[in-house]
């Protein structure tokens, strides 16, 4: 028996080394005949070493070579304190900071000698959205809210996580550009519904507005948002590659099934200033909620004359909201050329807008979402300090989902589950698991931004300032926010 597992054996491995020797003269016949390739036709089989080592390089720098402050879009020391934050598991670290403090651009808070005790600290406001210009104003109780990422962007497991985590935290959902899905109510949260330049979820079979729509969701949804732009790609579309199209997400957007849904770079119906006006004070009329505009900001022009148009034609024209969004934000797909080099970055946008806006006496009547990487405590009260009122975030609940930065949002081979409609690899996101993280990060943001708030002095987040932060300008020198901006004066009303 034994002579015949021997005889077995040798022929097995004989069969299996011919197989192997039979690859690698193919390999080497094809490489050294192909003219696309250099390195394989000069390299025969061995060259395929390259792209092997180019593909999963970045995944080894992730974990292995880059330092914790070191990775882009986002590094290790920041995906690590959100990670903490999901988890409930404290900020807390030892042995000091590996923030580099003498790095322009760097965030310094001012604090107080004596900060506010314990029992003098007051719980954050909340504020209301289109008071007194619209039949249904939204009562808005969190700083910290979901941005928008639509369905199909995302993940089924991943909105329904969302949409439970929310509820559970007390913040809204903006549900991108995608259109409302049925798993956007399933947790009972706040909806923001976005209004992309395709109107999916809007439209009629044309393409166009659909009244009837609208006012239909005007029931389920807190208010609505025109997009004009976002971070990722102002100047183009959404983007979802046909992959990713399934047949409910089709249905959802009333597009071809397993084509590009590649939506237009604007709104057909809005080239101006006052037709945006228009369209604002008619969706406002038609549904009874709030309005805003989201929009990525390449400069002052935009704003300026936005503000000039609202004070020309009357409050009840303006927008409730402005939801500006940096050129580093973005959590779907987007040509590398304008993610890189499109839009200012929120740390110069924001202030800008508030500026305009207070010079044109229009702060208190139009509120301020700012977005772009504000993924961090000490990031989000920048915002507040600079004149956010609220903060929207996309990247930072992708993290507490469980997304490892792979890098593949747009591929549908997402090794997390939180962007890919593979159902073998949902299952790695366990909705009742990971909807409590998201409630969690939402509530610790919040918490920290206060504890910040009490260090510098004040009895909540709310009262945060230009002056109560300074920017580091080069090493050894920072300057204060209200000294870089100035706030303009105010024109008496």
């Amino acid at each position: 028996m034994s002579e015949v597992l021997k005889v077995v054996s040798y022929g097995f491995g004989t069969i299996l080394g011919l197989i192997l020797i039979g690859i690698t003269v193919f390999w080497f016949i094809r490489d050294i005949t192909q003219k696309k390739h250099s390195i394989l036709r000069n390299y025969p089989v061995i060259g395929h070493l390259r792209f092997l080592f180019e593909k999963q390089g970045e995944y080894f720098r992730q974990y292995f070579f880059s330092g914790d402050r070191d990775e882009m879009p986002f590094n290790r020391a920041t995906r690590t304190w959100v990670y903490k934050n999901a988890k409930n598991e404290g900020g807390i670290v030892g042995f000091g900071s590996t923030n580099d403090l003498r790095e322009p651009g760097s965030i310094i808070f001012v604090n107080v000698a004596f900060p506010v005790l314990e029992r003098e600290r007051l719980p954050t406001p909340s504020l209301t959205i289109g008071d007194a210009y619209c039949e249904h104003p939204f009562h808005a109780k969190s700083i910290i809210n979901i941005s928008g990422m639509s369905y199909g962007a995302i993940s089924a497991p991943a909105v329904r996580a969302l949409s439970l985590g929310a509820a559970e935290a007390g913040c809204w959902l903006n549900t991108g550009e995608g259109g409302l899905a049925p798993y956007h109510l399933e947790g009972g949260c706040d909806i923001v519904m976005q209004i992309g330049t395709a109107k999916y979820g809007i439209r009629n079979h044309d393409g166009s507005f659909s009244p009837a729509r609208a006012k239909e969701l005007a029931r389920v949804v807190k208010a609505f948002e025109i997009k004009l732009s976002q971070g990722a790609k102002p100047g183009k579309g959404g983007m979802l590659l046909g992959v990713k199209v399934t047949d409910e997400i089709a249905t959802i957007r009333g597009i071809p099934v397993h084509h590009d849904s590649i939506s237009p770079n604007r709104h057909m119906d809005i080239s101006n200033v006052d037709e945006l006006l228009d369209k604002v004070a008619y969706i406002r009329e038609l549904t009874g909620r709030p309005v805003g505009v989201k929009a990525a900001i390449g400069g002052w022009h935009f704003i300026n004359e936005l503000c000039d148009a609202v004070n020309r034609r009357g409050l009840e024209y303006a927008p409730d909201f402005l939801s500006i969004d940096g050129g580093e934000g973005g959590s779907g797909a987007a040509p590398q050329t304008l993610f890189d080099h499109m839009s200012l970055p929120i740390a110069e946008a924001l202030p800008r807008v508030v500026d305009a806006l207070l010079q044109s006496g229009l702060k208190n009547r139009v509120r301020v979402i700012a977005a772009g990487k504000l993924v961090t405590a000490a990031r989000a009260a920048w915002a507040l300090c600079a004149g956010a009122d609220f903060i929207n975030n996309a990247r930072g609940f992708m993290f507490s989902l469980g997304c490892i930065q792979a890098m593949r949002c747009h591929t549908n081979t997402c090794p997390t589950g939180v962007t890919t409609h593979n159902r073998r690899l949902q299952r790695g996101l366990v909705v009742e698991e990971k909807y409590l993280r998201v409630a969690n990060y939402a509530r610790n943001m919040n918490k920290e931004i206060d504890m910040i708030a009490y260090s510098c002095g004040l009895h909540h987040a709310r009262q945060l300032k230009r002056e109560h932060v300074r920017i580091v300008e080069t090493a050894g020198k920072s300057v204060a926010l209200n000294i870089l901006y100035p706030y303009p004066e105010e024109p008496q009303r």
